[in-house]
């Protein structure tokens, strides 16, 4: 399968220049001039991101972590911004690696190389297991003990969302902006309650005393303890 990079540069000369060669080397690739653009071409999978810093109408640090909170597609940044502090910003918020312009298109080809090996790797052996429940990411599927469970397509959501960010408390509205990301149809907080509750009664034991699902009152939701 051929894979789909997107290069979110506002730079038409660097962009197409960036494109023309991955292309080239057998990636499908598309350009995105600005973080709106951007988030709209995100609407559909990509396995790798291209992310300049300094963008028209966004800061590239801030979408980075905007796309970090909403996923795991991996984060290459691009960007002109090479001091130290930047590169060290750029890392904390999320992102996989690092190249400062002026650049080598053969050594940018060679970084996102990598960080694909890296990430097909962790698909292959990404299974979670937490008190009786497992959840195999690369075939979505999960299981309680050795039963399987059947969940809908936003129920999974909603668990891998919670399951990739355990540790976070995750308010309503970040849940509700991955469901509408995910699904591309409005979720409001009621029906937002109604797939929790069908959640629970799948995969808790006890759905009263919940032990992967816990409601953090006035705020949101968190994974475990």
């Amino acid at each position: 399968m051929m894979q789909r990079l997107l290069v979110v540069e506002d730079d038409a000369i660097i962009c197409n220049g960036v494109k023309t060669f991955l292309e080239g080397k057998g990636y499908c690739v598309d350009c995105a001039a600005t973080v709106a653009e951007a988030r709209e071409r995100l609407k559909k999978p990509y396995q790798l991101v291209i992310l300049d810093c300094n963008l028209p109408d966004g800061n590239g640090i801030t979408f980075c972590r905007e796309i970090r909170g909403k996923g795991n597609t991996p984060v290459i940044f691009l960007t002109a911004n090479d001091t130290e502090q930047d590169m060290i910003e750029g890392f904390l918020a999320g992102c996989d690696d690092y190249v400062a312009k002026p650049f080598s298109i053969e050594l940018l080809n060679q970084r996102i190389m990598a960080v694909l090996r890296r990430t097909e790797a962790e698909t292959e052996n990404d299974v979670f297991h937490y008190k009786g429940l497992s959840v195999d990411f690369g075939k979505i599927q999960v299981f309680t003990g050795s039963e399987p469970v059947k969940l809908s397509a936003t129920e999974y959501k909603i668990l891998e969302f919670l399951i990739r960010n355990r540790g976070q408390v995750l308010t309503r509205k970040s849940i509700l902006e991955k469901i509408w990301d995910c699904e591309g149809n409005f979720v409001d907080e009621n029906t937002l309650n109604v797939h929790i509750r069908r959640l629970r009664q799948k995969i808790e034991e006890d759905t009263g005393h919940p032990q992967y699902i816990l409601t953090v009152f006035g705020i949101g939701y968190t994974f475990g303890e």
